[in-house]
């Protein structure tokens, strides 16, 4: 089941709001069901937010000896519709 997060509709408003939809939380749900519009705590309405994605940063492109050890075919382009392997 997915996790998804939830804010308070207006979370600058205390008497709109309970200090838990105020500062968000998270909820697994499974796909099929409708998103949650009321907090469950106190009722108001919440709003589902986009949650950030965890990636790795790259600092610096991949050396072509790293991308081979990686297992990647390394293509350089060398007329029109021709490629040489590196």
């Amino acid at each position: 089941m997915p996790i998804y997060e939830y804010i308070a509709e207006y979370p600058e408003d205390p008497a709109r709001s309970c200090p838990m939809c105020r500062r968000g939380f998270e909820l697994r749900r499974g796909v099929n069901r409708e998103p949650l519009t009321r907090c469950l705590y106190c009722k108001n309405p919440v709003r589902k937010k986009i949650s950030s994605v965890n990636v790795p940063k790259l600092t610096a492109p991949l050396s072509v000896s790293d991308a081979k050890k990686a297992g990647f075919t390394l293509l350089e382009k060398r007329d029109r519709g021709t490629y040489e392997k590196l």
